[in-house]
């Protein structure tokens, strides 16, 4: 099964994304998840700071610059990672290197367009 690992963190986190530990415990990461052979896709978010929010109202597009919602924690990045069953799944988001400071979800992938099973 496909799950995604969508990490949230705060502003202050993305911040403070060049800091050198917290990139090699990432490559780390990353490394082990494709050893294990269950790493599909993943990436780093940029800032909320850098977003564009496009949305449809009365038949009109709305661009919005910014983080446009209005929450404490953004989404940073996502990895996609197919693995046996939920448990495996979450067993991976807790050796996330930002699954200290920051929020893990986890959540099953449906198998619309190219992820299929």
């Amino acid at each position: 099964m496909k799950y995604a690992l969508l990490v949230h963190q705060s502003q202050e986190h993305f911040d403070r994304r060049n800091d050198k530990a917290a990139v090699a415990a990432g490559r780390a990461y990353a490394e082990a998840l494709q050893a294990a052979g269950v790493f599909v896709a993943g990436a780093g978010l940029d800032s909320p700071r850098n977003a564009t929010t496009v949305s449809i109202r009365d038949g009109k597009r709305q661009v919005h610059d910014g983080p446009y919602a209005e929450t404490k924690e953004f989404l940073a990045g996502f990895g996609i990672i197919d693995v046996p069953n939920l448990d495996a799944a979450l067993e991976w988001a807790a050796r996330h290197p930002a699954a200290g400071f920051a929020s893990i979800e986890v959540r099953p992938l449906l198998g619309f367009g190219s992820a299929k099973a």
